[in-house]
């Protein structure tokens, strides 16, 4: 199979699909790879280095797309890119779909073949190529959150661990999932007294039992997140449901509940976020304020650490790139079921039933689009 690997455009993005380490074995499979120029350069890969390792550089976004049967990329196609897209080309990124419905409608238009990273799953409903990103993202949640608590910041002037005499801070994360689980690890760590809340008993069991002690843990419900938010000094936003719109667990009248200069990093924003007053922003750009609360949104916060995303990320897709790239899509979504919930948009249909409904668009099963040749002449 020819692959194509663009250099990222979205603001900020500075990550790659693929390592040079990637296109080694992608090559040993048989495959041709083609990178845009300089399009590892911003996580530390050199255009020498994916030569090195039997990559042909392209020097221009428009024939990476041109030439290649699988688009690798870390982020959705933006704008610009849409009109390079080809029907029936298949696209492997991060989509996250139910929060634009523009990329949804650009891609049915487009026919292409789109298999997000986000909604891939194991039978034990786990999400491996997002794994990496989520453990990256709720790290990076607390070391942002603790920058945004200094006054400077617009933050309340708190150090998130405190020192002796002096309380530490106090930090709320919505979700016990991986980016909840990361950012507890890592706030407790700095100090911080920590409450982590789910809708699961099982999962809340699971955390305190692994936790430190200055991790507590508690059902997540309105009463309790409307107590919670007027004593709390960072909230960090992590509910995650694979492919479909987060819920607003924060509306915009609780603001008036938390003290100015509260902190509240939304890593759920990529998904439409959990935070109702919440909205998409850039590491340019990364913070704004509504009712003295500071909000940090930044949809792509792992394409800050761009060296160990890209590794990390490289790490989960290229399992899943080899099967594709090996039998073609078709099969290896026939073979592998965690492939075929990846399935979102294809040749103008929606297959996955979260993005159908954020959108109110008609559902297709899946199970049709993967019929072969052989059993539609039976």
């Amino acid at each position: 199979m020819v692959i194509g690997v663009p250099k990222e455009i979205k603001n900020n993005e500075n990550r790659v699909a693929l390592t040079p380490a990637g296109v080694t074995e992608l090559r040993k499979h048989g495959h041709t790879v083609y990178v845009q120029v300089n399009a590892g350069e911003g996580s530390g890969f050199e255009d020498e280095e994916y030569i090195a390792a039997g990559a042909v550089m392209l020097p221009t976004i428009e024939e990476v797309y041109g030439i290649a049967e699988m688009i690798m990329k870390v982020k959705e196609p933006i704008a610009p890119e849409y009109d390079l897209i080809k029907e029936n080309q298949l696209l492997f990124t991060y989509f996250h779909f139910a929060s634009s419905e523009e990329l949804t409608q650009a891609m049915l238009a487009k026919g292409a073949v789109c298999l997000a990273y986000e909604t891939v799953e194991r039978p034990d409903r786990s999400l491996p190529l997002l794994v990496p990103m989520s453990e990256v993202a709720g790290r990076m949640a607390i070391q942002e959150g603790a920058k945004y608590l200094e006054k400077p910041m617009k933050g309340r002037g708190i150090l998130l661990g405190g020192v002796p005499g002096v309380k530490p801070a106090n930090v709320l994360i919505l979700g016990g999932g991986i980016v909840g689980t990361q950012a507890a690890k890592m706030a407790a760590g700095l100090g911080a007294h920590v409450t982590i809340m789910d809708v699961s008993l099982p999962r809340l069991r699971y955390l305190s039992d692994i936790m430190p002690p200055n991790v507590q843990t508690m059902m997540s419900n309105e009463y309790n997140i409307r107590e919670m938010i007027k004593v709390c000094d960072l909230i960090v936003g992590a509910v995650l449901i694979p492919g479909a719109k987060a819920p607003h667990l924060i509306t915009r009248e609780m603001l008036k509940q938390m003290r100015p200069g509260t902190v509240l990093v939304d890593v759920a924003v990529d998904q439409g976020g959990c935070i109702e007053t919440c909205h998409p922003t850039t590491h340019e750009n990364p913070t704004y304020v509504i009712d003295g609360v500071v909000h940090y949104c930044v949809a792509n916060m792992p394409g800050a650490v761009p060296y160990t995303s890209t590794v990390a990320l490289t790490n989960a897709t290229l399992p899943y790139a080899i099967q594709l790239a090996n039998k073609g899509w078709q099969q290896a979504c026939r073979d592998n079921a965690d492939l075929k919930l990846g399935l979102n948009v294809v040749e103008g249909k929606v297959v996955y039933k979260g993005v159908a409904e954020a959108f109110g668009l008609p559902l297709t099963d899946v199970s049709s689009v993967l019929i072969t040749e052989e059993e539609l002449t039976h």
